[in-house]
């Protein structure tokens, strides 16, 4: 094993808390779970989101991203099944504010249980290949040329995991203020469909990137 130097470690922090700040479907779903369901319940898609980044960190350095960079069609199959999985996610948060909308807003929506919310965190950090690709990329400018050296290995995942719950944390905060203090009643209902178009519109820019 090699010792990992502050200054390395510190260029990769940077780079794990540029790719979990910038917006994307993990904090689209944390804040639309935040509007809809509250801060503690988004607590659990969060902890869902976190196992599925250290999942598809085992997956990219067990081989997986090189294997895509080297077989299109897998790539574009697994792209596009994300793309279709979070098309569904659009779809689903448009008729749920439908449905509120018509039967009160206050009305909890379908598959609010924890295991549900865990479920879908899990299932949209692991639904987009690119992600499999960024650490394949990331990851071996940070390891030890040749080998895979595990307590680094753990150390940087666990890094990135730690940014995206930083991530998360700030944004469901600023969304549960944001929720208690200006939305309510049809500003809600908008905001939900419009969160469902923008996963719609994520689900298009993921299959014909």
């Amino acid at each position: 094993m090699t010792t990992m130097t502050l200054s390395l470690w510190l260029a990769f922090l940077a780079m794990a808390l540029a790719a979990t700040f910038s917006p994307g479907p993990a904090v689209l779903l944390a804040v639309s779970t935040t509007l809809t369901l509250g801060a503690r319940r988004t607590a659990y898609s969060s902890a869902g989101n976190a196992v599925g980044v250290f999942l598809v960190s085992c997956v990219a350095v067990g081989g997986m991203g090189l294997l895509l960079r080297a077989w299109p069609q897998a790539f574009t199959a697994l792209k596009l099944a994300g793309a279709a999985y979070l098309a569904w996610l659009g779809i689903r948060q448009w008729r749920q504010a439908g449905r509120a909308a018509q039967g009160g807003l206050a009305s909890a929506p379908e598959g609010a249980s924890r295991a549900a919310v865990f479920r879908r965190g899990l299932l949209v950090a692991c639904s987009n290949p690119k992600a499999i690709l960024f650490f394949a990329a990331v990851f071996p400018q940070f390891m030890p040329p040749g080998r895979v050296d595990i307590p680094r290995f753990l150390l940087l995942s666990l890094t990135f995991v730690a940014s995206s719950l930083a991530a998360h944390l700030s944004y469901v905060l600023l969304a549960a203020t944001a929720g208690a203090r200006m939305l309510s009643g049809r500003r809600m209902l908008l905001l939900q469909r419009g969160t469902g178009l923008l996963f719609i519109g994520l689900a298009a820019a993921l299959a014909f990137n």
